[in-house]
C-alpha cells in the first residue's frame, strides 16, 4: 500500500547520499595525511578533515534514519504522515544547518568559531564526535523534536505494529541521550563518562533498535514471510541489544578513573554484545530462505543479507576482540579501535541505509524495481564497497596489532611517531581500498540514473 506523503522520505535520501559521499572524500584526504603529513596543509588541516569526516556521518546516518522513518511508518500506521510540509521544512533547516557546520569547520579557526557561537554561554565544543557548535547542537534538538512530534501523531492516529513502535522508541532514545552532549562537566572522567551517554548509547543501544526496524520493515517486503514471525524475531533481536548495549556502556569506563568494578560490568556485558548481531545474520538469511516470492528488487535482497554479516563482523567481532579488560589494556585508542569503528559503522548503519534507499527509491520513482542494468552496476556497487571495507578493517588491524606491539609491549617501546612510520605500508593500502570504495559508491549512485529498456530481474 503507497501513500503519497511517503514522498518526503525522498530528498531525506538524495542528501543522504550526497554527504555519505562528501564523507568519503574527506576519509580518503585523511588517509593521505597520514602518509603525506602536509597533503592540503594548511588549507584543509588533519583534525579539520577528521571533524567533517566524522560529523558528515553521523549527519548524513541521521537523514538516513529520518528519510526510512518518514517512509516506513505511514505504510504500517496505514494512514498518512501527519504533516509533510512539517517534514519537508525540518528537511531545508537540518540541511542548511549542516552545511553551514561544515563550511565554519573549514573556513573559519575552531577557536574563533566557538567564540562567533556563544560556546563561552554555554560549554560544548571541543569534544569528539560532538564538535558542533552551540546553535546547531540546539537546531538538530529543534529538527528531533519536531520530526518526532511528526511520526508519533501518524503512529497514536494509525495501526500500532512491533516495527513502528520498534523504530519510534529507538528515535525517540537517539533525541534522550543527545541531551547529554549539552553536558560539559570540568571534571574529565565525569566528562567522558557522560559523553559515552551519547557516543555508546547511540550506536551500541537505541541505533540497534532503529536498524532492526528498518530491516525487519525491508525483509518483510522483500520475502513474503508472515508479519508474525519477524516480528518474534524482532523483539528477541532487540532485546539482547539492550540488555548487553546498556550495561556494556561500562567496556568505555575501564581506563578513565571510573570505578573498578565496571571492568567486570563492561567485559560480561560487552561480550554478549556480538549476540544481538548474529542473531540478525541468522534472521536475515533465515528470512531471505523461507521466502514466499522472489522479488523483482535483488539488490535490495542483497543489501539486506549483507547488513546482518557486516554488521556481525565489524560490530560484533571486531568489536569482541578488544572488548575484555585485559586486552583492551593494550588496544585502548589504537588503530584496532579504528578498525572496528570503520567495519561496524558500514555494516550495521550505513548498509542498512543503503537497503532502505534501494528498496524505496525505485518505489517512490513508481516501479517495483530498477531495470536489470541498474541493480547489476548496484550490485557491483556493493561488492566493491564491502570488500573495500573489509580490506580497510583488514589493514588497520593489522596496523594495530604492531602499533600495540611496538609501542606498548615490546620490552624497548618505541615513541609514537616512530611508530607510525613503522605503519605507513599499512595506511598506504588502506587508502587504495578507500579508492576502491570510492569506485563502489559512485557506481551505487549511478545506477539510480541508469535507464535500460530491460525489465527488472525476474
Amino acid at each position: 500500500m503507497q501513500f503519497k506523503s511517503q514522498a518526503v522520505a525522498k530528498p531525506y535520501f538524495i542528501a543522504a547520499i550526497g554527504l555519505f559521499l562528501g564523507q568519503i572524500l574527506f576519509g580518503l584526504i585523511m588517509g593521505l595525511q597520514y602518509v603525506v603529513g602536509d597533503f592540503l596543509f594548511p588549507a584543509i588541516p588533519f583534525n579539520v578533515a577528521r571533524m567533517v569526516h566524522t560529523n558528515l556521518l553521523i549527519v548524513w546516518l541521521l537523514f538516513g534514519f529520518m528519510g526510512a522513518a518518514y517512509y516506513l511508518i505511514p505504510e504500517e500506521s496505514e494512514r498518512e504522515l501527519h504533516s509533510p510540509k512539517l517534514a519537508l521544512a525540518m528537511f531545508w533547516v537540518f540541511l542548511v544547518a549542516g552545511a553551514l557546520t561544515i563550511l565554519g569547520y573549514l573556513f573559519v579557526p575552531y577557536a574563533t568559531l566557538a567564540d562567533y557561537t556563544g560556546n563561552n554561554l554555554l560549554a560544548t565544543m571541543g569534544r569528539e564526535f560532538l564538535e558542533q557548535p552551540l546553535p546547531t547542537k540546539v537546531g538538530i534538538v529543534i529538527v528531533a523534536l519536531v520530526f518526532l512530534y511528526n511520526i508519533s501523531m501518524t503512529i497514536l492516529r494509525g495501526r500500532k505494529t512491533s516495527i513502528n513502535l520498534v523504530m519510534l522508541v529507538g528515535l525517540w532514545g537517539l533525541a534522550i541521550f543527545f541531551l547529554f552532549s549539552f553536558y560539559n562537566p570540568a571534571n574529565i572522567v565525569k566528562d567522558k563518562f557522560y559523553w559515552w551517554w551519547v557516543v555508546h548509547l547511540w550506536v551500541e543501544g537505541v541505533w540497534e533498535l532503529i536498524m532492526g526496524a528498518m530491516l525487519a520493515f525491508v525483509l518483510i517486503k522483500v520475502t513474503g514471510v508472515d508479519r508474525e514471525v519477524i516480528e518474534k524475531w524482532l523483539y528477541v533481536i532487540i532485546a539482547m541489544a539492550l540488555i548487553s548495549g546498556i550495561i556494556g556502556t561500562g567496556h568505555h569506563f575501564y581506563w578513565i578513573g571510573a570505578p573498578e568494578y565496571w571492568q567486570w560490568w563492561g567485559s560480561v556485558f560487552s561480550a554478549l554484545e556480538p549476540i544481538p548481531f548474529f542473531m540478525m545474520t541468522v534472521f536475515a538469511f533465515n528470512m531471505v530462505n523461507r521466502r514466499r516470492r522472489e522479488h523483482p528488487n535483488r539488490a535490495a535482497v542483497l543489501w539486506a543479507l549483507g547488513t546482518g554479516v557486516m554488521a556481525f563482523l565489524g560490530a560484533g567481532v571486531w568489536g569482541f576482540l578488544h572488548t575484555l579488560a585485559p586486552v583492551n589494556y593494550y588496544t585502548h585508542g589504537s588503530q584496532i579501535t579504528a578498525a572496528h569503528g570503520h567495519m561496524a559503522f558500514f555494516g550495521a548503519y550505513a548498509m542498512v541505509v543503503l537497503t532502505m534507499i534501494s528498496y524505496t527509491m525505485p518505489l517512490m520513482r513508481g516501479r517495483p524495481a530498477n531495470c536489470k542494468s541498474a541493480q547489476t552496476a548496484e550490485m557491483y556497487g556493493f561488492w566493491l564497497m564491502t570488500i573495500a571495507m573489509v580490506l580497510i578493517t583488514l589493514f588497520l588491524t593489522a596496523a594495530g596489532i604492531l602499533q600495540v606491539w611496538l609501542q606498548r609491549v615490546s620490552s624497548t617501546p618505541m615513541s609514537f611517531m616512530a611508530t607510525q612510520d613503522q605503519l605507513s605500508v599499512f595506511y598506504w593500502l588502506r587508502e587504495g581500498s578507500g579508492l576502491m570504495f570510492f569506485v563502489g559508491l559512485v557506481l551505487y549512485i549511478a545506477s539510480f540514473f541508469i535507464k535500460g529498456k530491460d525489465k527488472a530481474l525476474a
